[in-house]
């Protein structure tokens, strides 16, 4: 049973990580110039990376759920999910803010914050190899 439950919460991790790093790539390169889409896709963002955190809470909770105790992970498996929290933190934050004042940001502005979102995403996801392997 915990491996279907730990399989089912990868699902839904690969696609929130998937749709991070699509949300973004689409935001620069399919809606350049369209505020409107832009905007909604800031929303889709936000709802990425709160399933990105979200995920990554329920494989810990699982774990400590029917082992009792927090996943053991060291090294460089500890350096990649402080990588990866820090991303979704960071992400989602820049979402919300993106989404609530973006009407008053510029052109650059607003290029900046989609590219700064695709890096973080890229980065979550490759950092997410780096916790699978060296845990």
């Amino acid at each position: 049973m915990q491996n279907l439950i730990y399989a089912l919460i990868q699902v839904i991790h690969n696609f929130g990580a998937a749709t991070v790093v699509g949300t973004a790539t689409a935001a620069i390169w399919l809606a350049h110039g369209n505020a409107g889409f832009r905007h909604r896709l800031s929303f889709v963002l936000a709802l990425a990376w709160a399933t990105q955190a979200v995920t990554g809470l329920l494989f810990g909770a699982t774990t400590y759920y029917f082992d009792k105790s927090l996943p053991d992970i060291h090294g460089v498996a500890v350096d990649a999910l402080v990588i990866k929290i820090v991303c979704a933190l960071t992400g989602f934050i820049l979402a919300v803010v993106y989404l609530k004042s973006n009407s008053g940001w510029s052109a650059d502005k607003q290029n900046f914050a989609w590219r700064i979102s695709l890096v973080l995403g890229v980065v979550a996801l490759s950092s997410a190899a780096f916790l699978r392997w060296f845990s």
